[in-house]
């Protein structure tokens, strides 16, 4: 898939901008400040529903702006052209397909956006929740089901959880019938997962043998958030008055963790900044590839400040693996990397929130 046409209004320092890209590399050049990284964020945001900007929700409008708003133009593999439109006032978002008002989870399914920033190190140097949100965002994009699955899992969570904070007993005829939603949804989460991070491995090892090859072989560790081997629903009544006592569930889908390691590096401690961050463009880049075998087209996949984050072998290195897929590449930099100059690509000069094709 590819954006034809990216519409921005009111993205922080962007009044507004109408952008034609290539189906191949797009680059986005500009001093600190300038926007670039607003015109990723766009995409991500069509993608994702959220910034990848932490705190960044009550930012994105620009300053006096009523609201923000996105346009794009999607062409997918199979030559469908989807029109999709998300916009913003105050608190309240509106997603629209096709001139219809939609859920934004019917949107983000339309899109498929990965994202390298600065941020992104926080795959693998942050908590679980970071990589939760990493895996869970892959197996939404191919089990059609996880998102209702994952809602009635999350109001059971909630119920529960209410129960424990406000109730005096733990009385069955009580949490029973919450705990049999989280046990059930949360198994076919767990499955599904599963089946995900199985299918990634490979992708994933192919990707840490090209960036980080000193590092030897990757192996990937899984835990469902509750003790293996255990059947959910009788563990929650089991702990129903220790997590009395706490105020909150403890076991569950909603406390599943991934790990990677390395037979040169076993525990992440082991690895500097930069490897952290070659380890998470490896993690984007594999989910980018199972996504493109799965669904039978390339997401597309946006790098940021790349020049900043990685060095020039590394760059390189990208833009090669990425130069033969048929994805759509948006990169933005100060300066053009050395390992595009030779690279067929449209490029855009962004200054002071307005953007000016080039080439």
């Amino acid at each position: 898939m590819r954006f034809e046409k990216l519409q921005l209004r009111g993205l922080r320092c962007i009044s507004e901008a109408s952008l034609d890209l290539s189906p191949g590399f797009n680059f986005f050049a500009g001093a600190n400040g300038a926007g670039k990284t607003s015109v990723l964020e766009a995409a991500f945001l069509l993608s994702h529903g959220r910034s990848f900007r932490s705190g960044a929700r009550d930012a994105l409008t620009q300053r006096g702006a009523a609201g923000l708003s996105l346009f794009a133009g999607i062409r997918h593999d199979d030559q469908r052209l989807v029109r999709l439109g998300l916009g913003r006032e105050g608190a309240r978002w509106e997603a629209r397909m096709d001139s219809e008002s939609v859920a934004i989870g019917q949107l983000v399914r339309e899109c498929a956006v990965v994202c390298f920033e600065p941020g992104s190190h926080a795959l693998i140097a942050g908590g679980a929740e970071e990589r939760r949100r990493f895996l869970d965002w892959g197996v939404f994009h191919v089990e059609h089901e996880f998102l209702a699955t994952w809602r009635r899992y999350q109001r059971a969570l909630k119920q529960r959880n209410s129960l424990l904070r406000k109730s005096a007993t733990t009385e069955e005829a009580l949490f029973e019938p919450w705990e049999q939603e989280m046990a059930r949804a949360g198994a076919l989460i767990d499955e599904w997962r599963r089946r995900y991070l199985e299918l990634l491995l490979p992708h994933l090892r192919d990707q840490a043998a090209l960036f980080l090859p000193e590092l030897g072989n990757l192996e990937l560790r899984y835990r469902p958030g509750w003790t293996e081997g255990e059947e959910l629903l009788a563990l929650l009544a089991i702990q129903r008055t220790r997590d009395q006592a706490r105020g909150h569930t403890t076991s569950g889908a909603h406390r599943a963790h991934w790990s990677l390691s390395f037979a040169q590096a076993p525990e992440r401690e082991h690895l500097s900044r930069g490897q952290e961050k070659l380890v998470a463009l490896a993690c984007l880049l594999a989910q980018a590839r199972l996504d493109a075998q799965i669904r039978g087209e390339w997401p597309i996949v946006c790098l940021d400040d790349l020049a900043s984050e990685l060095d020039q072998a590394h760059q390189a290195s990208v833009v090669e693996s990425l130069k033969g897929t048929p994805a759509q590449v948006l990169v933005t930099g100060t300066d053009t990397p050395g390992a595009l100059e030779r690279v067929p690509a449209r490029v855009f000069h962004v200054e002071q929130g307005r953007l000016t094709p080039l080439l």
